[in-house]
């Protein structure tokens, strides 16, 4: 079966629909597939549903789906540096249904494994708790929190061969692997595509058979807050050099 295709909007040929749930990988800026991102907004899709920790900056990964409102709900953990996403929140212009970043990686994880449903402490007593299902086990009440079926899944990853085997760096770890795996199709962009077999089996961090389609491409990897230490002598360093 033909896994790599030449471009995103490729990639996602006779996948998209209106009013479909996207799981989207990615934490902060670190490791979102902006290619895909472009992709959607290019297509013209719209009242979607994502799942995502967040939902980029102003202008970037996406960010850029809220400002064409193409996005109806997120189902987010993090509203972060996103000023569009807060005023579209607050305006009632979009739906937010908030996720602890455990529990929303925990859905992800537990729609690609088959699981329907489990319970979690986290949130009880919270407004996250409100209108879900308590439990009581061994005297600790629980919430039961629903898995995450998506219609499609978008991801980044650093490296991955021609069946989909992929390694993903650092925290970009943390929310792509069970995006993937929760998605009925999955489609993931990566820097580097190498040849079957030459990756570590023990490295692999996404086996193949989760993934269905395959890009590589080039990424902007920008940087959400930069930070700088000030030189020994106290000033400042030049933009330049940072």
């Amino acid at each position: 079966m033909k896994k790599v295709y030449g471009s995103a909007s490729e990639a996602l040929d006779g996948l998209l629909q209106d009013g479909m749930l996207i799981a989207s990988g990615g934490f902060g800026l670190c490791g979102i597939p902006e290619l895909l991102i472009d992709a959607l907004v290019k297509s013209g899709v719209k009242d979607l549903t994502v799942a995502s920790n967040n939902a980029g900056v102003d202008g970037f990964g996406l960010g850029k789906l809220l400002e064409t409102k193409q996005v109806a709900k997120m189902m987010s953990s993090y509203v972060g540096e996103n000023a569009e996403f807060m005023r579209q929140y607050l305006s009632g212009e979009l739906e937010l249904e908030f996720n602890p970043q455990g529990t929303l990686a925990e859905r992800m994880r537990a729609g690609g494994c088959g699981i329907p449903g489990f319970y979690t402490k986290t949130g009880v007593g919270t407004v996250i708790a409100e209108g879900k299902e308590h439990k009581e086990f061994n005297g600790e009440t629980y919430i039961l929190e629903e898995g995450i079926f998506a219609d499609l899944a978008i991801v980044k990853a650093w490296k991955a061969d021609e069946t989909g085997n992929a390694i993903f760096r650092k925290t970009a770890r943390n929310f792509n692997p069970p995006a993937a795996m929760c998605g009925k199709v999955c489609v993931m962009e990566v820097e580097e595509i190498v040849p079957k077999g030459s990756l570590d089996p023990d490295h692999i961090h996404l086996p193949g058979i989760y993934v269905h389609r395959l890009i590589q491409g080039e990424h902007e990897k920008r940087i959400e807050q930069r930070t700088t230490r000030p030189r020994p002598d106290g000033t400042a360093r030049k933009a330049e050099e940072a």
